[in-house]
């Protein structure tokens, strides 16, 4: 597993200068508390740093990133408002502040691209963290009122609805499974 908050002091040590992120891809999995998945690829907001440089830092070490200075930009589905404010910091000194996005906004990040692997993430991460349905519905239909009217809403929609029924059968598994205390 790649120590991620490792490699990003080597960089700002070795740049001389300072860097804040947001990890957005399978390398914020762990801090979820799901099992990382093997993958050398890095998705990361850079919030503030030379984005440019810190892609080179990256390359020389051998790994293939996708940055941005605006993460919501990756799709025409925004990202609910405010989610650089709800980040997690998971490391922070004097030269490197690395965070996660907050659970919710993880899974739209997740969902607005979709993918079989995708969709197993956010089973994952929801499933893991006891995630409210409800609340997970907000975050979606904030995401879908900030974005630009668009037929790609169309297909989120349906992605969405696709990942909240399996969510909800999983769950609906799981409830059946657990005994219930009251019940001798």
């Amino acid at each position: 597993m790649i120590n991620i908050v490792e490699i990003f002091k080597e960089i700002a040590k070795s740049t001389g200068k300072s860097i804040e992120i947001i990890l957005v891809g399978a390398q914020a999995l762990p801090y979820y508390g799901v099992k990382a998945r093997a993958t050398m690829d890095i998705d990361a907001e850079i919030v503030r740093g030379d984005l440019e440089e810190v892609y080179f830092e990256l390359k020389k070490r051998g790994f293939e990133s996708d940055l941005s200075e605006n993460i919501s930009g990756w799709s025409v589905i925004s990202l609910p408002k405010g989610y650089r404010d709800r980040a997690i910091t998971i490391y922070q000194d004097d030269q490197l502040k690395v965070s996660v996005l907050n659970l919710y906004d993880f899974i739209i990040m997740k969902l607005r691209r979709g993918t079989e692997q995708d969709l197993e993430d956010c089973l994952n991460v929801a499933l893991a963290n006891r995630l409210s349905v409800e609340e997970l519905d907000r975050y979606f239909e904030d995401a879908i009122s900030n974005s630009i009217k668009d037929t790609a809403i169309f297909n989120f929609r349906l992605i969405y609805n696709h990942f909240r029924q399996a969510l909800m059968e999983l769950l609906s598994q799981k409830s059946e499974r657990t005994p219930d205390p009251t019940q001798g």
